[in-house]
């Protein structure tokens, strides 16, 4: 006997998705599904392309497939993916569906290395990614990414002039280092910096983004306080190293974004130099700095631990000699230890946020009264 369209939607009903905790049917992830006898096809379109659990889910459908109906058919399953939003369009950034902050208690723990990472990563997985450098006084993504040097184009718009960011290693780009002099300092006060930060999100070529990374300046100021009236911000990642007084001051990063009157999501905390391996003793981890410090921060905070990013030489190099780590490769093409830190980190960012945006609480721009 053939089987039906029904049988196999049934079937799939019994497939949840792990970290939505509802099953694919349900969540409208089953697209267009087709069986002509005992041949079966359907697309499931996943939340990120950066999905960890790809292959779990895709032979959770086969097994619920060949249990509920039979071994016999012949299952052909494509995965793809779509990544989700939580907020309305606005005329700011209209085409982009998530803006991550990505902002740290204090300098000096890695805080840009890790944005500037986590965009490469989410790019190599397919994502759409863009990356503000929002740190006015100390921009550090041009040479990150290799283009001190160059400038962004403009182009009219409506009879507007708007910035087109730079695009390298598949993200798009936005500093205040690519409008003057590396030799220049920002003598600003705070209003003329927060609008910069305005400029660049407000008057600037996107286009449609799945994620939008912000890199914070250390601290919390007048550009945080921007970011969240300017944008409906999806959530933010704080950055802090394993010792005590980098704890410290992450967990007053995190405070305030936690504020009643602001109240923007924390997506997770990622460690960075949680270790030291040298490059002859591949094998062994020194732990300089303290040991578990951030997944204790996360615990005690109640929010997601999104991973450790090891103290290596290589990451530094990468940084100076701007091609970020996530991109470089071992001898023989394969993945380097802090490559696949940093795709770990990418992996779960895009797991909250996509459990985030499933909660269906929208986000929205900050009003604070003065």
């Amino acid at each position: 006997m053939a089987v039906t369209r029904e049988q196999i939607i049934e079937a799939l009903r019994t497939v949840e998705d792990p970290d939505l905790k509802q099953d694919l049917v349900s969540l409208n992830m089953i697209k267009d599904l087709q069986v002509e006898g005992h041949q079966v096809r359907f697309t499931v379109e996943l939340t990120t392309p950066a999905c960890p659990l790809k292959e779990m889910i895709r032979n959770a459908c086969l097994e619920a497939i060949y249990h509920k109906i039979s071994r016999e058919l012949r299952v052909d399953i494509h995965m793809t993916s779509q990544v989700t939003s939580a907020w309305k369009k606005t005329p700011v950034l209209p085409e982009v569906k998530n803006i991550i902050a990505v902002a740290s208690g204090k300098g000096g723990v890695g805080k840009s290395t890790v944005a500037a990472n986590l965009a490469v990563s989410l790019a190599k997985m397919g994502a759409q990614v863009g990356l503000v450098d929002a740190d006015i006084f100390g921009p550090s993504i041009p040479t990150m990414f290799n283009c001190e040097h160059e400038q962004p184009g403009v182009k009219n718009v409506n009879g507007k002039n708007v910035i087109v960011p730079l695009v390298q290693y598949g993200v798009k780009l936005i500093s205040i280092g690519f409008l003057m002099s590396a030799e220049d300092a920002v003598v600003w006060r705070g209003p003329m910096a927060s609008k910069a930060l305005q400029q660049f999100l407000g008057d600037a070529d996107w286009g449609a983004l799945d994620y939008l990374i912000i890199d914070l300046p250390p601290g919390t100021s007048d550009i945080h306080l921007t970011l969240v009236q300017s944008v409906p911000v999806t959530g933010a990642v704080i950055v802090t190293t394993p010792q005590k007084v980098a704890l410290a001051d992450a967990k007053k990063g995190l405070a305030m974004f936690r504020q009643p009157q602001i109240n923007v999501p924390i997506l997770g905390i990622v460690e960075n130099m949680a270790y030291f391996t040298p490059a002859e003793l591949p094998e062994h981890k020194y732990y300089i700095f303290g040991q578990g410090g951030g997944k204790e921060l996360a615990t005690k905070t109640q929010v997601p631990y999104l991973g450790e990013i090891p103290l290596v030489q290589s990451i530094r190099e990468s940084g100076d000699n701007g091609y970020p780590a996530a991109l470089k490769t071992g001898e023989h093409g394969e993945s380097t230890p802090e490559q696949e830190a940093f795709e770990t980190v990418a992996h779960e960012l895009a797991r909250q946020v996509a459990i985030r945006n499933a909660r269906g609480t929208k986000t929205k721009t900050v009003e604070i009264k003065t």
